[in-house]
């Protein structure tokens, strides 16, 4: 078993979903990750339900993004919260918050604080909107961000107004870019021995979620990209390309021939109008509404079946029942045991080295479990 960052140490501030989310891929990568939480209930993440469904005490959410992680609770505003803190520091790597700008230095915990007791501190930060700027000071939550960057206006039909992204898209964007440069900066600490302030946003993530659409929209004349009335999917790629309702389920169909598909589905005046190159663009809505026709005759899988055989990119559109009976990727499912002993299904790290991953799963830690080891660990015991 490969663990590209076993004996790297880091200590997480953060809360809610995208610091920890952060902190969660390096240690699929074989990193220790100790969480510092409040004393007072710990990370708030520990009681943000995405259901009714509760794991001892703490939410299904909180148990995904904090699985294998070690918790100590300090009140990071006593003196003693904040000695143990900085000797916690002093031991490690890398740290990571993501408070609102100037939290961390009325605390004493700042990068520019930290770096006085730990030199070659890598410290990672996660905010809003960026330190500097009209939103700097507000609250950097993932559907306000959605709100703020454009994003909504890319998703669903063209007579339904902002969509938001049915995930915390921001957050674990945000999350991943921050493990993205906190490995980066780990390789430059290893050539050169000097600490790095590593920082993302959650607007700025978003932003670059969507570069391919904002470099197109900064250099055709600001024109945005069009929703189709029914089964949008990218609002600037040319028919055929969305989402089909069937005679049975949906089909998604990606970058066809025109040519190709018209043959196949016996649609000849699809093709009309080529010598034009845009065509495929100004017909799109119209070239849909043909295609939506003619999809209806027949249920998605027998669509699926007969176009994939042709070379025709499409896929069913699944539900997670669905989606789970394939055996595609099986491994990427674990149970494990709470401290309770109940048995807990979880997902595994997307990513394999030498063709395994590089940890396997742990449950998430109750609140300040590893606390008193910790101290000892760092003499306060």
């Amino acid at each position: 078993m490969i663990a590209p960052l076993k004996g790297i140490t880091i200590v997480d501030f953060s809360q809610f979903l995208a610091g920890p989310y952060a902190s969660l891929k390096l240690l699929d990568m074989g990193a220790r990750v100790i969480k510092v939480e409040n004393p007072d209930k710990g990370d708030l993440c520990r009681q943000i339900y995405l259901s009714d469904t509760q794991i001892e005490d703490d939410s299904t959410l909180f148990h995904s993004i904090n699985r294998g992680k070690e918790s100590i609770a300090l009140d990071l505003k006593t003196p003693q919260g904040l000695e143990a803190a900085r000797r916690l520091i002093v031991r490690t790597d890398i740290v990571i918050q993501n408070f609102r700008p100037g939290v961390m230095d009325r605390l004493g915990l700042s990068y520019s604080q930290v770096q006085q007791i730990k030199p070659d501190i890598i410290y990672g930060s996660v905010s809003g909107y960026g330190r500097t700027g009209d939103w700097a000071d507000l609250p950097g939550q993932d559907l306000l961000a959605q709100a703020r960057s454009g994003i909504m206006w890319l998703n669903g039909n063209a007579e339904q107004g902002p969509v938001p992204v049915g995930l915390p898209v921001a957050d674990i964007n945000a999350g991943a870019n921050l493990a993205q440069g906190l490995l980066g900066a780990l390789f430059h600490r290893a050539r050169s021995g000097e600490g790095v302030l590593v920082e993302t946003s959650l607007l700025e993530s978003l932003l670059d979620l969507q570069f391919e659409f904002l470099t197109t929209y900064l250099n055709n004349g600001e024109r945005p990209p069009q929703r189709l009335q029914q089964g949008s999917a990218h609002g600037y790629l040319a028919a055929p390309y969305g989402v089909y309702e069937t005679a049975e389920g949906h089909l998604a169909l990606a970058m066809t021939p025109i040519e190709t598909l018209a043959k196949l589905m016996e649609l000849p005046d699809l093709c009309r109008d080529q010598e034009n190159p845009g065509h495929l663009f100004q017909r799109k809505e119209e070239i849909f509404t043909r295609l939506q026709r003619a999809f209806r005759a027949r249920s998605a899988k027998a669509w699926e079946q007969d176009l994939g055989q042709q070379g025709v990119w499409c896929a069913r559109v699944l539900d997670w029942p669905e989606m789970l009976a394939s055996d595609s990727f099986a491994d990427m499912f674990e149970q494990v045991r709470t401290s309770s002993g109940a048995a807990l299904r979880m997902v595994r790290s997307p990513i394999q080295f030498g063709g395994t991953r590089a940890v396997d799963l742990q449950r998430a830690p109750q609140l300040n479990e590893h606390g008193i080891t910790l101290l000892k660990e760092i003499g306060l015991g």
